[in-house]
C-alpha cells in the first residue's frame, strides 16, 4: 500500500515523518492553506529525504499562465511529482508538465460528483495531450477548501463506480485517519492512501503517534 503524508511544513517534522517510512510526503504550495510551506524550507526538506521517499508538490489552480512559475518551483525544490488540486483543465496540466523535468509524476485530485463519465473523459483528454496521470486522488469536497477537510467520501459508491482497469491507480483521500484507515482500504481497495488532517493534533501540526499508527495500519490492511 502506497502511503503519502501530506502537508509537511517544517524540517523537524519532515525528519521524523521520514523515519516512519511513508512512500511520499506532500508539500503544499497553496498560500491560504494552514499547511503552506515556503520554497526555502521545502528545498531543505527535499534534500534531507532518504532514498525511496518522494516529495510531491501540491498546487491549486495550476493553470497554463502559471506553467513557468510552477516548473521553476519543481526545479528549485527538487520535487518528484506535481499534484493538481484545483480547476486545472487537461491543457493546463499539459502546459505545466511540458515545462517540468522529464519524469516528473502527475497526480490529479478529483471529487466524486455522481457523474462517473466525466473522469474517464478527462483522463483520455490528458492522454491525448501526452500526459499520463500517475494516480487519481479522490478527495471530499468542501466549499473554499482544497484538501485537508477531514470529510470522507462514499467509499462503497467509489468502489462500485471507479474503473480500476481503465483509469489510473486510485489514491484514496478525504477524512482518513488511524481509526478508519483499515475499513477504508478494505472497502475501496485503492492503490494508495493520502492523509493530512487525520494525523494532526491541530491544523498543520502533525502528531507523531498518529502518523506512525496510520502508516502501520495502512500497510497491514
Amino acid at each position: 500500500m502506497w502511503v503519502k503524508i501530506c502537508g509537511v511544513r517544517d524540517e523537524a517534522t519532515a525528519a521524523w515523518v521520514a523515519a516512519c517510512r511513508p512512500d511520499a510526503i506532500g508539500l503544499n504550495f497553496f498560500p491560504r492553506s494552514p499547511r503552506f510551506v515556503n520554497l526555502a524550507v521545502a528545498t531543505r526538506i527535499v534534500k534531507s529525504l532518504p532514498a525511496g521517499i518522494e516529495a510531491i508538490g501540491v498546487f491549486v489552480h495550476a493553470t497554463t499562465n502559471r506553467a513557468e512559475e510552477i516548473a521553476a518551483i519543481v526545479h528549485q525544490v527538487g520535487l518528484h511529482g506535481v499534484q493538481f488540486h484545483g480547476s486545472e483543465s487537461p491543457s493546463d496540466i499539459a502546459a505545466v508538465m511540458e515545462c517540468c523535468p522529464a519524469g516528473t509524476k502527475v497526480f490529479r485530485s478529483w471529487t466524486p460528483d455522481g457523474d462517473w463519465q466525466r473522469l474517464p473523459q478527462y483522463v483520455e483528454a490528458c492522454r491525448t495531450l501526452g500526459v499520463e496521470i500517475a494516480a487519481i486522488l479522490m478527495d471530499a469536497h468542501a466549499p473554499g477548501q482544497y484538501g485537508g477537510t477531514g470529510q470522507t467520501i462514499d467509499w462503497t459508491a467509489l468502489r462500485s463506480h471507479y474503473d480500476f482497469t481503465a483509469l489510473p491507480p486510485l489514491l484514496l483521500a478525504g477524512g482518513l485517519k488511524p481509526e478508519n484507515i483499515a475499513d477504508a482500504i478494505r472497502t475501496v481497495q485503492p492503490w494508495g492512501v493520502d492523509v493530512a488532517s487525520g494525523v494532526e493534533s491541530s491544523p498543520g501540526v502533525k502528531d507523531p503517534e498518529r502518523v506512525r499508527s496510520f502508516i502501520a495500519d495502512a500497510r497491514m490492511s
